[in-house]
């Protein structure tokens, strides 16, 4: 295919290419800095590397590729450049499109700009687009050169093939190739752009909206915290994993005194471990695992535990060592050498990859490391969430939305009793409480009652987990291991009952949901965003099930996403000129900010109107968002 590429040295070749296009697709390549120029993909790192090279494309098969830092041939005068890139990356009239646009904002904050909408990015059209019938493309189906051949049929050249061995700036800006590289990656995203909307316009119009104004703003924010990184306590964490070397290495002892010479491994999990419990002690096997043989997990241990306490109670000290031992194996390998594995050597921070689009429901994840399965305030005893310190000069702030998908269930249900409850600022738990127990409200509100925490975690547990459509084995299951409390699957079915027939409204709409999922094979959030359920009609029941329970949670945990995102759309525009405020981290239903002291209060206030501010959807649910503050994440107040 013929394409028209160029390089370009001065404002007046930029502008007159753009002309009065309002789309407009950009792409950078980047280069490490001197000190870093042998570091394994320190040209990824905003904190290690510079942008050598920017391309743009306002035309398919055309682009103009404009040097900025080789260090060979002529380069745009940088002073000159960042000002143009400032303006066009802040020009509300322009939309600005990229293939991974939280790379392009990373590098984009690091020079202060925060990237304007309108936007779009097309690795997130990707991923809200079908490469099989009722099959999303996944991101590793949406690199740029798997699309440029899938789509527009035509191969790209690798990085490696074109650099061959060197970095991208040492390449001549004059050479073809080079040019051909850089304006390809503009070119093709501008390609992208009009064939994924083709899509969406005829097929799914609602996810072009969401891409447009939720999933394109948040990778922008997503840039934000990956460039902002999240600062850490290294002396604490250091001293914290020398405290856990200590505490392993003494139950190690203490168990191998009790069980002799018996391979216990990492995690008390190993096969002769396993043997000597079922086969030595002659322990009775309370749990399979999903192949039918002896389970050792925890589930497993706390059951064995139990058993003991009442058959063979000279065996339990065993089992609160070996839950004690992995509990102290989990916190090492998963918050301490898993933590200090990823502290950036340039800024002494952690700088977590966060994808917006790795659920199905459209909640974030968070790998390298994954920070956002830390801990419960009471159930640590090693203080993980204070590693994450502001530092001097700064304070931490968090912005948690208040029992979000409760909320979220009532709007979506219009379930009259939670309704009202919110209405009159009502305590959701303690109704809760009083329909699972069947007791008056008085009671259900007395904390000087013995009962009172009990039933209320059996409440909470209950409701929650009926939203998501948990049936009595798995409340029993998850009271069990997430709360330590015992209760029958009969007496587990009697309190959904109780639930189900308080919250009538929320009971027939999750019939509801059922049926609309059967009978479309999808089920879709109150924005549109969709997710396909094939498993709806199957006729295995375990598979059908756990399509029913995604039929029922997916519109409350997808709307939740849609919530948190549309509030990252508005921030990236309320944050433009206040790089005293910096997001660095979410959280489920939060989103943590780094912000100079003196700016407290006014960042609160912006934070919480902007995450207050509903969606565009009908007698919206009021939003509440609670903001937090402190020097460690753990004693935020």
């Amino acid at each position: 295919m013929n394409t028209e590429y160029r390089v370009v040295k001065t404002l007046a070749e930029i502008q007159a290419y753009i002309g009065d296009h309002k789309i407009v697709a950009f792409d950078y390549e980047t280069a490490p800095d001197l000190d870093y120029r042998n570091e394994d993909r320190a040209a990824l790192d905003p904190a290690k590397s510079h942008i050598c090279t920017m391309s743009l494309s306002v035309e398919p098969f055309t682009g103009i590729m404009i040097p900025v830092q080789h260090l060979i041939g002529e380069n745009m005068p940088k002073e000159e450049f960042y000002s143009f890139l400032h303006r066009f990356l802040t020009d509300s009239s322009i939309t600005k499109i990229a293939h991974n646009l939280a790379f392009e904002a990373m590098f984009s904050y690091k020079q202060g700009i925060v990237v304007q909408p309108p936007v779009y990015d097309t690795i997130a059209a990707s991923q809200l687009t079908l490469k099989a019938p009722m099959e999303f493309r996944t991101l590793s189906d949406s690199g740029l050169k798997t699309l440029a051949l899938n789509l527009c049929h035509e191969p790209l050249p690798s990085f490696t093939a074109v650099t061959a061995g060197r970095h991208f700036d040492e390449l001549d800006p004059a050479d073809p190739e080079t040019i051909r590289y850089s304006c390809a990656d503009s070119d093709f995203a501008l390609r992208l752009y009009h064939r994924f909307n083709e899509w969406f316009d005829r097929y799914l119009p609602r996810h072009r909206w969401i891409v447009e104004n939720l999933e394109s703003p948040t990778a922008v924010f997503v840039g934000i915290m990956k460039c902002s990184g999240i600062p850490v306590d290294i002396p604490a964490m250091q001293a914290a994993k020398t405290n856990a070397d200590s505490n392993i290495d003494r139950l190690r002892a203490e168990i191998a005194e009790m069980i002799g010479g018996v391979e216990i491994g990492d995690n008390c999990s190993t096969g002769a471990f396993k043997n000597y419990l079922y086969n030595v002690l002659e322990l009775p096997v309370l749990k399979m695992t999903e192949k039918y043989s002896p389970s050792v997990d925890d589930e497993a241990m706390l059951l064995l535990k139990d058993h003991c306490a009442e058959h063979r109670p000279e065996l339990t000290p065993l089992f609160d060592k070996v839950l004690e031992y992995r509990k102290w194996q989990k916190l090492r390998s998963t918050y301490l050498d898993g933590y200090l594995e990823f502290i950036n050597s340039a800024t002494k921070r952690i700088h977590p990859d966060l994808m917006p689009l790795a659920t199905e429901t459209g909640r974030f994840a968070c790998r390298k490391p994954n920070l956002q399965n830390m801990p419960q305030k009471g159930q640590d005893p090693v203080g993980i969430r204070n590693f994450i310190t502001a530092p001097a000069g700064w304070t931490l702030l968090e912005a948690d939305y208040s029992q979000a998908e409760i909320r979220l269930c009532a709007y979506l249900s219009q379930d009259q009793v939670l309704l009202n409850a919110y209405r009159q600022g009502a305590d959701i738990h303690a109704i809760t409480t009083s329909a699972v127990f069947n007791i008056p409200m008085e009671q259900a509100t007395d904390h000087t009652d013995p009962q009172y925490k009990h039933r209320r975690t059996v409440a909470k547990a209950t409701l929650f987990g009926i939203m998501y459509g948990i049936g009595g084995p798995g409340l029993s299951r998850n009271l069990y291991t997430n709360a330590g409390v015992t209760l029958s699957r009969e007496e587990c079915d009697q309190y959904i009952a109780g639930i189900l027939g308080k919250y009538t409204g929320m009971a027939a709409w999750q019939k509801q949901m059922k049926a609309t999922a059967e009978h479309a094979c999808y089920i879709e959030t109150a924005l549109g965003r969709r997710r396909y359920l094939p498993g709806i009609r199957s006729e295995d029941r375990r598979q059908k099930a756990t399509a029913q329970r995604m039929a029922m949670n997916t519109p409350v945990q997808g709307l939740g996403a849609d919530c948190l995102k549309y509030a990252m759309s508005l921030l990236v525009q309320a944050l433009k000129d206040k790089l005293y405020i910096q997001p660095i981290l979410t959280v489920h239903d939060s989103i943590v900010f780094l912000v100079r002291e003196d700016k407290t209060k006014e960042a609160a206030a912006l934070v919480k109107s902007c995450m207050e501010t509903p969606p565009p959807l009908p007698n919206f649910m009021p939003l509440v968002a609670e903001v937090s503050v402190g020097r460690r994440y753990g004693e935020m107040d």
